[in-house]
Order: structure tokens, then C-alpha cells, then sequence
């Protein structure tokens, strides 16, 4: 069986499920919200272990988990399965134009480049009223920081980091330990503070 044929049949199987098994059929978007969330941390563990066959496994329940989505959608007229794979390749080839339009005679670009050219790309689709808009405040509390900071970085803005006297890790772990020693929760505590800066 190809690639493409075991896709199909993963499609016929989600639609099936869909219609035939009363727990699938009593899903919503919202209900699945929090086994979408549940994979994904399972698969970023997968990659952190390293095991390629519990990766396999976590993808597939990912996979899982999006095709689920995309069939409620399509049950709803919203969209399909089909729309989102569509959606996803025209953006993947608007935004690596050096892949899938490049110039004649263009140089090869590096990372930063590449990267430049997709940030660029991605802030004339979005449109965005302000610099932080679109950056999720359920993030991790470190991941939403990182953003914040990228995007005031992208605006020339900076923040002065801490003394480096040890390393970022120890650091971390010690605040970490402050904040529970004081009856705080260190996530939302950081995630406070970036909500103020930005």
C-alpha cells in the first residue's frame, strides 16, 4: 500500500469512527482541545528521548489528533482535510520563495537569510496591529518570554539580561526554587512579567 493509499484509509477510518462510535461522535474542537495539547507534549518528550520508534508512535497519535479536527470541520461545511494540506503547501511555497521561485542567478541563502526572507513574507500576510499580536499567552511561560522577546528584538528594542555569572540553567532552577520557597508560581509569575512588557 503507498503513502498516499494509507492516508486515504486513515481518512475513511477517522470518518468512520466519527459516525459510528458515540464517544468520537460526541466531540467538539473544544472538548479535543486538551488531548491535542496532551500529544503534543508527549511527542516534544519523544524527541527528547530520543527513540525513534516512540516518535513514530507520538506522531502518530498527533496526526491523530489533527485529522480528528479536520473532520469535524468538514462534517460542519467549515473545511477538510484536504483544505488544511492545501493551505499548508501554498504557504510553504510563499514563504521560501528561494526554494520555489528563485531569481536567476540568485546566491544560495543561509539560515538567517532564509529566516529573514520567511519573517518578512509572514508579517505582509498578517497584517498585524501590533508587533506582539499573535503570539499566544498560553505559551510556556520561557517559550511566550523567548517570543516577546524576538519580536521586540525584531523592532530594535532590547532588555538587559542578568548578570551571567552563572549558568542560565542554575540560574533558572534557583528562581524556580525562590518563587516556590515564597508560595509563587513561578510560570505565571514570568508570565506576568512578560504581559507587562509587552
Amino acid at each position: 500500500m503507498s503513502e498516499g493509499e494509507r492516508l486515504l484509509e486513515f481518512l475513511a477510518v477517522m470518518r468512520r469512527l466519527r459516525a459510528e462510535c458515540s464517544w468520537k461522535q460526541g466531540q467538539t474542537h473544544r472538548s479535543l482541545a486538551r488531548y491535542l495539547l496532551e500529544e503534543t507534549h508527549e511527542t516534544l518528550e519523544a524527541l527528547d528521548i530520543g527513540d525513534d520508534e516512540h516518535l513514530r508512535e507520538e506522531l502518530g497519535d498527533l496526526l491523530l489528533q489533527i485529522w480528528f479536527h479536520a473532520v469535524i470541520a468538514e462534517e460542519r461545511g467549515a473545511f477538510s482535510l484536504e483544505d488544511v494540506a492545501g493551505g499548508i503547501v501554498e504557504k510553504m511555497r510563499r514563504r521560501n520563495p528561494h526554494v520555489f521561485d528563485p531569481a536567476d542567478g540568485s546566491p544560495e541563502l543561509d539560515a538567517v537569510s532564509v529566516n529573514e526572507v520567511w519573517e518578512s513574507i509572514k508579517a505582509t500576510e498578517k497584517r498585524r496591529s501590533s508587533v506582539f499580536e499573535g503570539i499566544p499567552p498560553e505559551l510556556p511561560a520561557l517559550l511566550y518570554a523567548d517570543k516577546v522577546l524576538d519580536r521586540l528584538s525584531r523592532e530594535g528594542r532590547t532588555v538587559d539580561p542578568p548578570s551571567p555569572a552563572e549558568s542560565l540553567g542554575d540560574r533558572l532552577l534557583a528562581l524556580v526554587a525562590e518563587a516556590r520557597e515564597a508560595g509563587v508560581d513561578p510560570e505565571q509569575a514570568l508570565r506576568d512579567a512578560v504581559r507587562r512588557l509587552a
